[in-house]
């Protein structure tokens, strides 16, 4: 099932789970350091958000509007904590633009505010760290003036 459209988030809790997701994910880096495939990583962070008691989904399916086309599962999001963080993992040499905008493209697509890449291939966790903020954007008028 994919996300609705979320508005009226909290700034300060999406920053305040952040936080604990970037806590957990440095848990499992210094544990099993780098090296290891994706999937192994996010099972790994699975197990550590669950210990923190946060709430998660995995591998979210997100749906696709393009005129009259809807593509029920266009992408899948490895993980949406909270229901205000996405979360991407990676193990890669190094995070690229592209890592950055396929997570912005979620945040939009989801209307979720915040999102993380994390990447698991770097020596240290801390450098293969993307926070990513959604810019939030006052509603406009439907009024017109002449």
């Amino acid at each position: 099932m994919g996300l609705p459209e979320q508005t009226g988030r909290d700034p300060v809790s999406a920053a305040v789970i952040r936080a604990a997701v970037i806590r957990a994910a440095i848990e499992v880096h210094r544990t099993l350091g780098p090296g290891l495939l994706e999937s192994a990583y996010q099972r790994c962070l699975a197990c550590e958000l669950d210990a923190a008691g946060l709430p998660y989904r995995e591998q979210v399916a997100v749906p696709l509007r393009y005129r009259e086309l809807h593509i029920a599962t266009a992408y899948r999001l490895d993980m949406v904590v909270a229901e205000s963080v996405v979360v991407e993992v990676k193990s890669v040499d190094r995070i690229t633009r592209g890592h950055e905008a396929q997570v912005l493209t979620y945040m939009r697509l989801c209307g979720l505010p915040v999102g993380l890449v994390l990447n698991f291939g770097a020596v240290r966790l801390v450098d293969g760290i993307r926070r990513l903020m959604r810019p939030v954007v006052a509603p406009t008028s439907t009024t017109r003036t002449r």
